[in-house]
């Protein structure tokens, strides 16, 4: 059995179908993984909203980089 841990969610536009997920996966016996979960339809935005969706995202991987350190530096103790 995996164990998963989220690290981050999040919609990058007002659309509930625009969320990304990015979470840890630790399969037993395996080497552990990062899953990001992309939409499934292609993200549709107004040019002059791009920079706030790729801000979004932006701020949405360094959330999961950070959850993901911290779990590290947690291991290490």
């Amino acid at each position: 059995m995996s164990k998963l841990t989220e690290f981050a969610s999040g919609q990058i536009t007002p659309s509930p179908h625009n969320t990304i997920t990015v979470e840890l996966v630790e399969p037993e016996g395996m080497p552990a993984v990062v899953r990001i979960g992309w939409p499934l339809q292609p993200t549709i935005c107004d040019p002059c909203r791009f920079a706030e969706v790729a801000a979004a995202i932006v701020r949405l991987f360094a959330t999961a980089a950070t959850e993901l350190a911290r779990i590290n530096a947690r291991k290490r103790l």
